[in-house]
């Protein structure tokens, strides 16, 4: 073999995906038929489950400091403020900062941990064909390379070449018509303590405060719902556009500087009806195409990468059969079904153009969201720190935390005593937490695992094996080592846990 994992992608899915592969110590590449990394700024926000995720593999890095805390969501008619959405602390155990940030930073972090890991991603030489054989893929290169893989992933977004070379369908419908966006400099009395979005007959205008590399204070990434806009812009008419729009739907005087990226979307919602063909697999955008409002499609495609990564694993070190392999697909794809019908949800509440939709978007929607038991809600919903796999074949019942249930940044202790806190201590290993007076869970564990397991104390009845995405796998009584075992045979050979 050339390598164990191909990854066919380098954006937020990709890198997390091979980061997390190294970390449990597996060889990859990682190829993309883009020239260089982008600068561009595309999406904005990491919650905190995808802190977590970053912290987890050692790549967050400066982005906290890098980042805005920009967790206001005012909501206008005209000049006049109806709601005000505040997302507060998502509670849940976790010290991982909720962040508005750019994508291109997030990457950039990304590929410093993966390059301290060995790994810099291949430019400019994408997939252009691939074949599978009893025991490998062999992928074809722009450059006429091939590479022989145990496995090869597709992160490649929601055009995956990927995805189409093993003939996976990617249905799905157009939520909306165009939208205008730009990262742009503006000289205008807005407070940039949060997001700001104006709800106006002729569409929607959106404007989010962004991080300046330069130092400065001004920069902000607008939308502007444009759906009778005519023929395909230019970046010029863009802005022209928007220097039009943006003064009419919100009643502000504001002075244009210069653009820093401009662009244009539609929103459509589209889920792949399987995650993998045979030694195949997809992730993130490739596997599920998100509308944008709620920040939630990078989020959930670093979670499938932290997903599949410790299955691979064990698939390729003899440690698991290729059932564990479908439980990615059985865990994540349930989860993109309820992101997708959330964020559709949103979009078409920002959209409305009828007047029962807008009598229930202006009147309705404004004023239950600014309850704050709904405030609340909207920043649990939004963390994706609820998310849990207990319905899923690793999954179990009983009382809570349920096997399969997310488990919070738990207090601990090393072997040696030294002090620790449970998240810093996965990325690439399981945790076994173990009461003072149990014992022998590790040798359990490490037969089945390898060495990849690390024994950790903490204050606590039970014993709890959690898995390297902080996800419970096992629960069960001081010194039941009988029952770890048990558990372990089910899943790496069955798939199942019960």
């Amino acid at each position: 073999m050339n390598t164990d994992v191909v990854v066919v992608g380098a954006g937020p899915t990709g890198l997390t995906l091979a980061c997390a592969l190294r970390l449990h110590g597996l060889s990859v590449r990682v190829i993309d038929r883009a020239a260089a990394p982008a600068t561009t700024s595309r999406a904005n926000f990491m919650h905190a489950r995808g802190s977590e995720v970053l912290a987890r593999l050692g790549a967050l890095g400066s982005l906290p400091e890098e980042s805005l805390r920009a967790m206001r969501v005012t909501t206008y008619v005209g000049e006049r403020p109806m709601m005000k959405l505040k997302f507060g602390d998502p509670g849940m155990g976790t010290a991982a900062p909720p962040m508005v940030v750019s994508q291109a930073k997030v990457e950039a972090a990304l590929r410093d941990r993966l390059a301290d890991l060995g790994v810099v991603p291949q430019w400019g030489n994408g997939l252009t064909g691939l074949r599978q054989v009893s025991d490998a893929v062999i992928a074809e290169l722009e450059d006429g390379q091939r590479i022989r893989a145990r496995w090869l992933v597709g992160c490649d977004g929601t055009s995956s070449t990927t995805r189409k070379l093993v003939g996976i369908d990617f249905p799905g419908v157009k939520l909306s018509e165009r939208f205008l966006l730009a990262d742009v400099h503006l000289d205008w009395d807005l407070d940039r303590g949060g997001t700001s979005g104006w709800v106006h007959p002729d569409g929607l205008v959106g404007a989010m405060p962004m991080p300046d590399k330069t130092g400065g204070n001004d920069l902000w990434r607008l939308f502007v719902y444009d759906p009778t806009g005519g023929e395909k812009p230019n970046e010029a008419e863009i802005l022209e556009r928007m220097k039009a729009i943006v003064p009419q739907r919100t009643g502000r005087k504001v002075v244009f500087g210069e653009p820093e990226w401009l662009s244009l979307f539609t929103v459509h919602r589209r889920l792949a009806p399987t995650y993998r063909r045979g030694r195949v697999l997809i992730a993130g955008d490739a596997a599920h195409a998100h509308a944008p409002f709620g920040g939630q499609g990078m989020l959930t495609g670093v979670g499938d990468a932290e997903n599949l990564a410790f299955k691979l694993a064990l698939a390729v070190r003899g440690r698991a059969e290729e059932a564990l392999i479908d439980t990615y697909e059985a865990e994540r794809r349930p989860l993109a079904t309820d992101v997708l019908r959330g964020t559709s949800a949103m979009t078409r509440m920002n959209i409305a153009s009828s007047p029962i939709g807008r009598f229930l978007r202006d009147q309705v929607a404004i004023r239950i969201f600014g309850l704050t038991p709904v405030q609340r809600w909207a920043t649990y919903s939004a963390s994706q720190l609820w998310v849990s796999y207990r319905k899923g074949p690793l999954g179990g019942r009983g009382r809570k935390p349920r096997t399969g249930d997310r488990i919070a940044d738990l207090a601990c202790t090393r072997a040696d005593g030294t002090p620790s806190r449970l998240h810093s201590e996965l990325g690439g290993r399981w945790a076994l937490l173990e009461t003072a007076s149990a014992g022998g869970g590790v040798e359990v564990a490490r037969r089945r695992l390898g060495d990849y397991v690390v024994p950790l104390r903490y204050d606590g009845s039970e014993v709890m094996l959690v898995r390297p995405d902080a996800h419970l796998a096992w629960r069960g009584e001081p010194g039941d080592v009988a029952g770890l075992d048990r558990w372990l045979a089910a899943a790496l050979h069955s798939g199942k846990a019960r």
